[in-house]
């Protein structure tokens, strides 16, 4: 989870020269960057996955593609909000403060990735 909201902070901090360019030109520039630093820390597992996922991208991205994904991520989203509120509404019937207070956490996170998923303009 940690890494689809950096990957959603990465995306949303693109500069305005980068906005001339096509959603799938934005995210091989972010690619190339993540691999940029996991050489500057000598990871080469993460480059490997890395250089991976660029050629995937080079091979298969269309930006209507990456729209629709986006959709589908907020989707799912909102999707998992509904079960976290359903969870936290259980967890008020019992009764139990810390799984109130765990339930209430777990809801938080759920809506600020949703918020991070529309923040990003697709």
């Amino acid at each position: 989870m940690k890494y689809r909201i950096i990957f959603a902070l990465t995306l949303a901090s693109l500069s305005a020269s980068a906005a001339a360019t096509s959603l799938c030109q934005e995210k091989e520039q972010d690619i190339q960057r993540e691999i940029g630093y996991a050489e500057k820390h000598n990871n080469q597992h993460r480059i490997d996955g890395l250089k991976k996922a660029l050629s995937e991208v080079k091979a298969n991205c269309t930006d209507s593609k990456l729209r629709a994904d986006h959709q589908e991520k907020i989707a799912d989203q909102k999707d998992e909000i509904r079960e976290r509120q359903q969870d936290l509404k259980e967890a008020k019937q019992t009764g139990d403060a810390d799984k109130v207070a765990k339930r209430e956490r777990k809801l938080k996170e759920a809506q600020d990735e949703l918020n991070a998923l529309e923040s990003r303009a697709y």
